[in-house]
């Protein structure tokens, strides 16, 4: 802001005085929400990481199981089981992490089959991998779920960032500058008061 367009009033000090104490309560609120985040964020990335190692366990199982269940069942027993399944749809709802919207996903299953007559109807070795790759589906869907939140998270970490570096570096110096000039033009304003009264009183007692 041009000094010319500033108001050197005590009025306006005081306003921009309280801008600034206000800047810096919003900046340290900012900087608490970021510290929350970041631990949110490296949490989020710990538990990723420890199930994408699982995940790989999880997809060896079910491989395995699988062929086990042909070498038993036969192709043609596979993709009858495979059609007679009930198919499972997903639900997202949202969570709040510290004002932020995470996706939290829900699986239903649609009717089918009862359990009891399935165990009765399919063989060991095919319920196996079924649950194998129902186990491994589960968890490719969690991943997802928690790979998305963490792009949300990075997101508002780097937004919240900007807007503390702008108060921080910019807003909070430019408030401080316009103060500091408004306190000069005062005091410079009060001497020259000081002055002309003591000039006035010099020529009336003289």
């Amino acid at each position: 802001m041009p000094q010319s367009s500033i108001k050197t009033t005590r009025i306006e000090l005081i306003r921009t005085r309280a801008r600034i104490a206000m800047a810096r309560k919003g900046l340290n609120l900012l900087k608490m929400k970021r510290s929350s985040l970041v631990i949110a964020f490296f949490e989020l990335a710990r538990q990723i990481k420890l199930m994408r190692g699982g995940m790989r366990k999880a997809v060896q199982a079910a491989m395995e199981s699988s062929q086990l269940a042909e070498l038993h069942a036969g192709r043609i027993t596979l993709d009858r089981i495979a059609m007679e399944q009930s198919r499972i749809s997903a639900g997202i709802e949202a969570k709040n992490v510290m004002g932020v919207r995470i996706p939290n996903v829900g699986l239903s299953k649609a009717a089918s089959l009862s359990e009891a007559y399935e165990l009765i109807s399919v063989p060991t070795a095919v319920e196996d991998a079924k649950r194998s790759y129902l186990k491994l589906f589960n968890m490719l869907i969690e991943i997802a779920e928690k790979e998305n939140s963490l792009r949300l998270l990075l997101y508002e970490i780097e937004k919240i960032n900007r807007r503390a570096n702008a108060i921080e570096n910019f807003a909070i110096p430019s408030m401080i500058s316009k103060a500091t000039y408004i306190k000069g033009r005062l005091d410079d304003m009060e001497r020259d008061q000081i002055v002309s009264v003591k000039f006035i009183k010099g020529k009336i007692s003289g």
